[in-house]
């Protein structure tokens, strides 16, 4: 018989199972435990773990980034790089992090038994994870603030009467008389009844036409106002920070209080979380796809959307916003994905997981672009200009573009709850998935101090967090919360992605990765997968590194552009997740015995510690399963000493009767 996979505990005579462990979805499972026997938990069912990531890689960027950027770089066109990237990137990444998380069944810092020497990936992950979630909980107190704001007769953003609008501020319905007042005044006349007047001279439309082609009309809309003069009461850089935002900070509490019960159970509570939060918003986008295709000039929106610019596909630019948009989308390297299939059943199928979960992501994305471009659509159509003016990305699509396009709409109080709501929870699935990483990877590397008091240190990570995230909600917090931004999961992120792939590729091998993952779905994976994680991902992820470090800008809002300090304190930040990569690498190099080579050995080889976190999943036999003359796999049972005792004594009474 072949020998089983003992994982470097001492050898002793074992139940050998057949090698096909494929189960079936749904099946009990008793719950997780670490290598010290300690409760981990594990998801109820199968649905639970698949909602969450889904809910994790289907966040923010998919309805306020990809829709723009697919505008930007092509239309359709842009669909091509995008499926690209998807198949030699996204996917091969998603399930190499799948799979890993699956079969040790730990968190994304304990999880480096598999070469100690890379310890500090782990702990890099979990400072991204960390730092991320403080900005991204003041993201999730924005769309609060809008969802309670929603909910009047009259949305508080469409009018420009109010204590804090300027004298630039025009309401969208007005905003073609506007344009016309305002060239009138620009060559002398005065503007009646829909004529320009002009005493002086004898204006005539073509040398009006003319004497405008070099002017500029900036109109500033009550909803951008709204935004930055009410909501961040914004000042003028990040030199004056000025007071905080008490309803900002309410908001953000509320939100820290929402993510706190969510998690205080762990995947026990969060699971049942998501059955709503990764659901709801999928109710909502075809919702208002279906409103925003009765609208007039939704057409046009979409065709702008969708309209393919062959052309742009010989600029390097767009691939490389189609590969940093397939990263950032599927999550991978924040060690979410680690910790979320940690809590698997051993032989989950998490194969079809990564392809389902992927494929789903990109699909949502290219969806969510319709919602989006259909209700663009019918905005420039009511205001009088072109889809390219009014169309934005990030909080400027948000908390600006679409809520004045919401407004535009009958009921609009009731889509604009609707649109907010469905903001809420796609941010809390990704916060979800961040926090999860921070704590399990901290509790699981520290479990005697932390997993006892597991709901404490979840509530004190959360208090941490809040406190933190204070000055980002002051009157100068935007430009703080841009710089966070900018650099903290930026190339460092994309470093850790290279470092991750590379070790498991080529340090610990894709031989003995694949016996992993045969291990847990009873057959070996396709070569394509080898292919991908030795060659094509890696030199992929390179890629986007070096374009993202050769493309570096500093960092800026708007048009506003941020002192150097400000610049340097970003690159510290952003090193502050890195440096710990050489740093536990020279830890685990001096705890290290022997001479230098032997230590550089020792650390670079799976402890004896490695492998599943259940005991009977580490003694799986990795070879085929014999098979008797019909066929039929043979299960070979080594009794127990005490089995071995029962037995002889049975075989006494036997032999007496």
């Amino acid at each position: 018989m072949a020998p089983t996979a003992t994982f470097g505990r001492d050898s002793e005579e074992k139940t050998k199972l057949p090698a096909d462990r494929s189960g079936i979805d749904g099946e009990c499972e008793t719950p997780s435990v670490s290598s010290d026997g300690e409760d981990r938990g594990t998801w109820g069912n199968h649905m639970e773990f698949f909602l969450s990531c889904l809910g994790f890689a289907v966040g923010l960027g998919n309805v306020w980034r990809f829709p723009y950027l697919c505008y930007r770089n092509g239309g359709g066109a842009f669909l091509i790089p995008y499926v690209f990237f998807l198949v030699f990137a996204g996917i091969p990444m998603f399930f190499l992090e799948l799979s890993f998380g699956q079969f040790a069944g730990t968190g994304p810092i304990t999880i480096w038994r598999v070469a100690p020497l890379f310890k500090g990936v782990g702990f890099a992950m979990v400072m991204i994870s960390f730092l991320v979630c403080i900005y991204y909980n003041v993201i999730i107190s924005y769309i609060l603030h809008y969802l309670f704001a929603s909910f009047t007769s009259v949305l508080p953003w469409v009018s420009c009467t109010n204590d804090y609008n300027t004298g630039d501020c025009v309401e969208g319905g007005h905003v073609k008389m506007a344009f016309e007042i305002y060239k009138c005044s620009r060559i002398g006349g005065d503007y009646s009844n829909g004529t320009c007047f002009n005493a002086t001279m004898n204006a005539t439309a073509a040398m009006m036409n003319e004497t405008l082609q070099n002017t500029n009309f900036t109109r500033v809309s009550p909803t951008e106002e709204y935004w930055k003069h009410f909501v961040l009461q914004i000042s003028d850089g990040i030199d004056d920070m000025g007071g905080i935002s008490w309803s900002l900070t309410l908001c953000n509490l509320l939100g820290w209080i929402v993510v706190f019960f969510s998690l205080v159970k762990g995947v026990k509570s969060s699971g049942k979380v998501v059955y709503f939060t990764a659901t709801f918003p999928y109710i909502v986008l075809f919702i208002l796809l279906i409103r925003g295709l009765t609208l007039e000039g939704a057409m046009d929106g979409i065709f702008f959307y969708i309209k393919p610019d062959w052309s742009r596909l010989s600029h390097p630019k767009v691939w490389m916003d189609a590969a940093v948009q397939i990263f950032y989308s599927l999550g991978a390297a924040w060690g979410s994905l680690i910790t979320m299939s940690s809590y698997n059943r051993f032989n989950n199928n998490c194969y079809r997981d990564a392809l389902i979960i992927s494929v789903s992501n990109c699909a949502t994305s290219v969806f969510a672009g319709f919602v989006i471009f259909s209700v663009i659509g019918f905005m420039a159509h009511e205001i009088g200009v072109p889809v390219g003016d009014v169309i934005d990305q990030g909080p400027g699509l948000a908390f600006v573009a679409y809520p004045e396009a919401v407004s535009l709409l009958p009921i609009s109080p009731l889509w604009a709850i609707l649109f907010f709501f469905m903001l809420f929870t796609l941010g809390l699935d990704s916060q979800f998935g961040m926090l999860e990483a921070v704590l399990s990877g901290l509790i699981d590397e520290f479990p005697t101090i932390l997993r006892p008091n597991k709901t404490w240190f979840t509530l004190a990570i959360c208090v941490l967090q809040f406190l933190l995230a204070l000055p980002m909600v002051s009157q100068g917090g935007i430009y703080l919360l841009t710089m966070v931004d900018w650099y903290s999961a930026g190339v460092s992120l994309m470093i850790v992605a290279v470092t991750e792939c590379l070790v498991l590729a080529w340090l610990y091998g894709c031989d003995r990765f694949f016996d992993n993952i045969k291990m847990m779905l009873g057959s070996y994976p396709s070569i394509w997968w080898k292919i991908c994680w030795k060659v094509i991902t890696p030199v992929v992820l390179l890629g986007i590194l070096l374009f993202t470090m050769v493309n570096h800008t500093p960092v800026t809002y708007g048009k506003y552009e941020y002192p150097d300090w400000a610049d340097s304190l970003g690159w510290l930040m952003a090193m502050a997740s890195v440096v710990n990569i050489p740093l536990f690498a020279i830890i685990a190099l001096v705890q290290a015995k022997g001479t230098f080579m032997e230590r550089l050995r020792s650390v670079t080889q799976p402890t004896s510690e490695w492998g599943p976190a259940l005991n009977r999943d580490r003694d799986l036999d990795l070879s085929e399963p014999e098979l008797n003359e019909k066929g039929v796999p043979v299960v070979d049972i080594v009794p127990t000493d005490e089995e071995k005792v029962d037995l002889s004594k049975s075989m006494e009474r036997i032999s007496t009767v």
